[in-house]
């Protein structure tokens, strides 16, 4: 029963990371394309060796006792001690906690599974809310599987391919190869001719040759063809020839989602549902049984779970149902660590009629380990405006900085952010070189603010349809 389960393998690496990669890669030289997002400028979460907050490093600004709090959780985290457990990350808006979750993410690198949702988005797609919550957790939970794979490698002695004198036909060639101890000559087909060339490898370069798939890697040049350095160009990497026998045994270490494994077994084209992220709700039995086999790989070595993080932004968006399961979800062996923002205060708890702190009951709120963000310094927040503007390549005065800050001050820290950009084109516009402080009062004057909006509101009350005051009035008056 647990033999049909199928490991992803040549499939999810072959497809994704060669492939894909690549093709990325390409676009990027061409065109480079890059998005800059509200966190796009978090590096890590800026702490030392003794996890001290620095106070500007790696993008992040202040809020010092969170960061080192989230700091200690990483380590956890990085020693595997804390699956299971869960972290909520509470403070007023625009206190920089999705900052400290993606903080987070970067410090642990690409091998630890991390999963952002937000808590609303569950109730959004199309399958039920636990179901959406499950793909969530098992995309958060890391499979490192090892496997042992025969390769060959070694130095390009030569290369010979007979192309048919028809010009049409099967190319046939020989591939010699060597070693420091040996040399042989292997016969090539089609495919291993066309691998060749797409690698561009010819004499004098080190390569391997994955037996199994036929996948060609060039490692480098050999040390014995330094004197073609000047023809071949400053990338060039050169290495030395590999020792031994041209055959040798590697072993593979892959890391794969629990939800890729669920995907890949729940139907027939199961990697291509990765891709169109058409994935369904999947059955419990597929589930089971590849829980099973995941904890026989376990007890043979065969592979290792690596327990991520999910991340769960506006989580009092949760409904009280949503709220058990994570209750229960949270006891299984196979939990990543949950990481929940909010920035609400004493409300109600969603599907309920009862309030509770930060809208989550006090059963799960009993299960965590509450950081708190608290607001931002003047000084703070002109740092994190000044990273902003390098961020977005806008140059800006110095007394329009100030000025930016003192907005942020009155108003919030996001309207702040959002006014860089609409300054910078307002800049453009009259051929300006850098943001002065004229820019930045013409976006304030274009652009309202939340109270300001509020303000507006209350001063035209009667001009707007639904008017809630209006309402109000009139009611009264109909009382008297």
């Amino acid at each position: 029963m647990h033999s049909a389960v199928q490991v992803p393998i040549s499939t999810l690496r072959g497809v994704m990371a060669t492939d894909t990669a690549q093709k990325v890669q390409e676009v990027r030289q061409v065109t480079r394309i890059e998005r800059i997002g509200a966190h796009s400028h978090i590096r890590g979460l800026g702490l030392d060796d003794a996890l001290e907050a620095r106070q500007t490093s790696q993008g992040m600004v202040g809020q010092g006792s969170a960061r080192r709090a989230a700091g200690i959780i990483l380590e956890m985290i990085k020693e595997g001690k804390i699956a299971g457990r869960a972290v909520l990350i509470a403070g007023q808006p625009g206190t920089g906690k999705t900052a400290i979750a993606m903080g987070m993410a970067q410090a642990l690198g690409q091998d630890t599974p991390f999963t952002a949702i937000a808590g609303s988005e569950i109730f959004s797609l199309e399958m039920s809310k636990t179901e959406a919550l499950t793909q969530a957790f098992r995309r958060s939970i890391g499979i490192r599987i090892k496997e042992e794979t025969e390769i060959i490698e070694g130095e390009v002695v030569e290369i010979q391919v007979d192309r048919p004198a028809s010009g049409t036909g099967v190319k046939v060639g020989k591939l010699t190869l060597k070693t420091t101890e040996m040399e042989t000559i292997y016969d090539l087909g089609t495919k291993m001719i066309e691998s060749l060339t797409k690698e561009k490898v010819q004499a004098g370069d080190i390569i391997t040759i994955d037996k199994a798939t036929g996948k060609v890697t060039k490692l480098g040049r050999s040390f014995t063809r330094a004197r073609d350095y000047d023809a071949m160009g400053p990338q060039t990497k050169f290495v030395q020839c590999p020792e031994g026998e041209l055959q040798k045994r590697k072993e593979v270490v892959h890391t794969v989602t629990l939800h890729e494994i669920d995907v890949i077994n729940s139907r027939t084209q199961g990697f291509l549902a990765l891709f169109s992220g058409d994935t369904g709700e999947i059955k419990t039995e597929v589930r089971e049984q590849i829980n099973a086999k995941v904890a026989e790989w376990r007890e043979e070595g065969k592979a290792d779970i690596v327990p991520g993080v999910l991340f769960v932004d506006e989580v009092h968006m949760l409904d009280i149902e949503c709220f058990s399961f994570l209750n229960r979800a949270l006891e299984s062996d196979m939990a990543p660590i949950l990481i929940m923002a909010t920035n609400r205060g004493i409300t109600k708890i969603r599907g309920t009629n009862y309030e509770s702190p930060h809208g989550i009951p006090l059963d799960l709120l009993d299960r965590l380990l509450i950081i708190s963000t608290s607001e931002y310094s003047e000084k703070e927040m002109k740092q994190i405006l000044k990273i902003r503007c390098e961020e977005e390549d806008v140059e800006m005065s110095d007394d329009a900085l100030m000025l930016l800050t003192r907005v942020g001050i009155e108003t919030s820290l996001r309207y702040a952010i959002q006014l860089i950009t609409t300054a910078n084109l307002v800049c453009r516009k009259r051929k300006g070189q850098e943001v002065e402080v004229e820019d930045i009062k013409r976006v304030y004057s274009l652009f309202l603010d939340e109270s300001r909006s509020t303000q507006f509101l209350i001063e035209y009350q009667q001009e707007f349809m639904f008017s809630e005051k209006g309402a109000g009035e009139s009611e009264s008056m109909e009382v008297a």
